[in-house]
């Protein structure tokens, strides 16, 4: 009698984000090229072949991490970019979307920093050159905005505030913890008070 062929089980959305938020850890914790597929495996409590099941690559892994975290990020951009909004709402909306970002996905945001510019030479992260500059444009034009209507001092430096504006906000991945006292909107909100209004007292 012929073998009875048994069954694939397509592996489920909920284990492939596990799998993924395990693999982002360690990512982030030890960089892309000291990262292999046994490393992301043990730290599943799995064999490195049973990953093989999920993914084909840690390539693959790295992407999916990558291409997640910024397709989230860009639907909020994009929706606070075409609200509408004047330059000072507009950058708080921003900064506020990307406390959000940094809560839903730390270690990726960790991963961004630190391997973007070395992924983005290879063709499969071209993508990352493309939102990198798009990011660029968003902000520069909102700060642009604000000097031309006077919102922002005539005498601000774009590039330079923009600069200190994306490393400020984004450097909180390295120390910010989901679940701590904080939300992410009160950290946005008293960032943007001490970036929009200043810490000193006038005297």
């Amino acid at each position: 009698m012929p073998t009875k062929k048994k069954p694939q089980v397509t592996p489920s959305p909920e284990r492939r984000r596990e799998l993924l938020a395990t693999a982002a850890e360690v990512f982030a914790a030890q960089g892309y090229n000291a990262t292999t597929v046994r490393k992301i495996a043990d730290a599943a409590g799995m064999l490195a072949g049973s990953l093989y099941y999920h993914f084909d690559s840690k390539e693959s892994m790295i992407d999916e991490i990558l291409s997640t975290f910024l397709t989230e990020l860009w639907d909020g951009y994009d929706a606070v970019l075409a609200a509408g909004l004047g330059p000072r709402e507009t950058i708080e909306a921003l900064v506020t979307e990307s406390f959000r970002e940094i809560d839903r996905h730390r270690a990726a945001v960790a991963i961004y920093q630190k391997e973007s510019k070395h992924l983005a030479t290879q063709p499969r992260f071209q993508y990352l050159v493309d939102s990198q500059q798009k990011f660029e444009k968003a902000w520069l034009g909102t700060l642009e905005r604000g000097v031309a209507d006077k919102t922002f001092r005539a005498d601000l430096d774009i590039r330079l505030t923009y600069r200190f504006v994306r490393d400020t906000v984004w450097v909180a991945a390295s120390w910010y913890r989901p679940g701590g006292q904080h939300s992410p909107e009160e950290i946005a909100r008293q960032y943007l008070s001490m970036v929009l209004d200043g810490i000193a007292l006038d005297t």
